[in-house]
């Protein structure tokens, strides 16, 4: 794996503008605030956080769907953000994308061969029977065969079909894959069989990937690095067994605790637990100091007045939360994982 950053952003902010009635520019949602996030050529970089975080956001701005308000966004040597959502043929064969819904990503008038060799159609000079022997070994790189080629998408189950847009997605050999919540819409069997997929395709090709969802022990299990969000700021990134295993964040800490328990017991006393902890209402958009405060369980006077910045974690990474600030107090919680 490279120690070079193959993608690098840096204070990345993405707004999006309300409509009127009467389609008249209303007011304005911040949708991303500051972000700075670096992906290593062959890494998997997880970006978790509920839904309304800026997850997706992020993911679109790589890919050039949505401009930057602010900000820089650098593929290799090659600034994206100056661009403005126009991306060079060169820059658009490197970076492919993976989405959600298997059922809507696919055209459904194109045969699976039309999907398949779309890209190679656009970026290369390849001839009709090149791109056809092309689609052939993808499919068989997504455990599919030759005999679905003549085939349309609605011919295919959904865990099928995501395989179809995931062979799509390698025809060019990219260098980055953005992969937007590529399993939500499966069951669970197809879910594992998809990120296992991913999983031995990233090694054998040494792709990027920029994984996007919310659910962080499916991110554990594939990712390099994790980074956490909430209400547009990244609270907390590191290497996934540390978030996973001693999250620094308050946040990351209540993520975790939402992943459901084997053990039947252990689970009946964290929900008890949880309904006798105080409800706090959080505001959808925080326009000063920390942005969890109004949910967070160890909250501080100077976390309504301050923005926390990103300390540095033990065992690597940075959380952006006052529990770590050293200088606090003498003695204080310095680089030590969220209180259980």
């Amino acid at each position: 794996m490279s120690e070079e950053a193959l993608l690098e952003i840096s204070d990345l902010d993405v707004t999006y503008w309300r409509r009127s009635l009467f389609g008249l520019k209303g007011r304005a949602f911040q949708a991303v605030k500051g972000a700075n996030l670096s992906i290593r050529a062959g890494e998997t970089l997880g970006l978790v956080g509920e839904s309304g975080s800026g997850k997706s956001s992020i993911a679109n701005t790589v890919l050039g769907l949505v401009p930057a308000n602010g900000g820089s966004i650098r593929f290799g040597d090659v600034e994206l953000t100056s661009m403005n959502t126009r991306y060079p043929p060169a820059v658009r064969s490197q970076i492919q994308a993976v989405f959600q819904d298997p059922y809507s990503s696919l055209n459904p008038s194109m045969t699976v061969e039309d999907i398949v060799t779309e890209p190679l159609r656009v970026h290369t000079t390849m001839s009709r029977a090149e791109r056809r022997a092309r689609a052939i070994e993808l499919l068989r790189l997504v455990s599919l065969s030759e005999e679905h080629l003549e085939r349309h998408p609605h011919q295919f189950s959904g865990g099928q079909r995501q395989r179809i847009a995931i062979a799509s997605a390698l025809a060019l050999t990219p260098k980055l894959i953005v992969l937007d919540e590529p399993v939500s819409a499966l069951d669970v069997s197809t879910q594992n069989q998809i990120i296992n997929l991913l999983y031995e395709r990233r090694d054998a090709l040494g792709i990027a990937y920029l994984l996007i969802a919310h659910d962080l022990a499916l991110v554990h299990h594939i990712s390099d690095r994790i980074a956490v969000m909430y209400l547009g700021h990244i609270v907390e990134e590191g290497p996934s067994d540390r978030v996973y295993r001693s999250p620094a964040h308050p946040y990351t800490k209540a993520l975790l605790d939402a992943v459901p328990l084997l053990d039947p017991e252990a689970q009946r006393r964290r929900r008890a637990t949880r309904k006798a902890a105080p409800v706090r209402e959080a505001p959808r958009v925080a326009t000063q100091g920390c942005p969890y405060r109004n949910r967070c369980p160890f909250v501080m006077p100077r976390c309504a007045e301050e923005m926390p910045p990103a300390y540095p974690v033990e065992g690597g990474g940075t959380a952006a939360c006052f529990l770590l600030d050293r200088t606090a107090s003498p003695g204080g919680p310095a680089n030590r994982s969220v209180p259980a």
